[in-house]
């Protein structure tokens, strides 16, 4: 079994020389004790002395009046060790669990912790677009790409700045914003960022896209709010599509808030359904 030779040399010397002034049972009984003393540096040969006991089957050389006692102990040394093991290995299934537990943790808060920094750099890129009334189509774009990217933040399936060509070749006949799948449901997303509030005039092109698509639903952003004449338009558009009204300074509140842009599109979307109301402000 591996025992180190300085535990048997003198064993060794007396069966040598004194053969019949010792038995097994001494020899056993010496080495073990030996071993056991020594305790972790001979805790592989412990192992193996126990595994070979516990695979013993031939019990042919023992006396014919030891056999069942034999049986019978190897038998309880094969129970201790099964009992030994089950509970090794609900411990390393219990340690495996705390490890994946450890490890799994540790990944949400590395991605929540790569999140909030890729959250905080659209912020800083969203905050510099308020001075830029002077390029009104630059800013427009940019904002485009802040919200795209802030869709894309929070795992929501996006296809960017859409357009659709005529099939003879005549060239862009329709372009949208931006496309997305919100819970199973597509939505076209239209952004404007407009000096006054968005009018009837400026959604209605938006809305005619939405009657042209069976089963797709509206999300709209505006800098500066929507008139009262455009919420009453999409109220009673509510009764064939569905569509949701955003502003800016509630992406900028739920930013700073460090809230869920999920959550806050579940409840603009509940009101619209339930509430009948297309511009219900969550954040404000």
């Amino acid at each position: 079994a591996g025992v180190q030779a300085d535990v048997l040399s003198d064993l060794q010397q007396r069966v040598d020389n004194d053969r019949q002034n010792i038995n097994k049972f001494a020899i056993v009984r010496t080495v073990l004790e030996r071993i056991n003393e020594k305790e972790d540096s001979t805790l592989r040969e412990r192992r193996e002395i126990i595994k070979r006991v516990a695979e013993f089957e031939n019990f042919s050389s023992c006396w014919s009046e030891d056999q069942l006692k034999a049986k019978g102990l190897v038998s309880e040394v094969q129970r201790v060790v099964n009992v030994k093991d089950s509970f090794t290995r609900i411990n390393q299934e219990r340690e495996k669990e705390r490890q994946e537990r450890a490890e799994n943790s540790r990944k949400e808060i590395a991605a929540t912790q790569e999140r909030r920094k890729r959250i905080d750099d659209l912020k800083q890129r969203l905050y510099i677009l308020f001075p830029m009334d002077n390029e009104p189509q630059k800013r427009g774009k940019l904002l485009e790409s802040v919200v795209n990217d802030l869709f894309t933040i929070y795992e929501i399936s996006i296809r960017k700045d859409f357009k659709r060509v005529d099939a003879s070749g005549a060239g862009v006949i329709e372009q949208i914003d931006g496309v997305i799948e919100f819970k199973g449901q597509i939505y076209l997303v239209e952004m404007k960022w407009l000096k006054e509030a968005i009018g009837v005039d400026s959604i209605g092109q938006h809305l005619v896209r939405l009657y042209q698509r069976d089963g797709a639903r509206a999300l709209f952003i505006a800098a500066n709010g929507y008139a009262d004449t455009t919420i009453s338009e999409c109220r009673e558009a509510l009764d064939k599509k569905i569509i949701a009204l955003l502003n800016l300074d509630e992406l900028v509140m739920m930013l700073e808030a460090h809230r869920s842009l999920t959550d806050l599109l579940d409840k603009k979307i509940q009101a619209a359904i339930v509430d009948k109301n297309p511009y219900q402000r969550v954040l404000s």
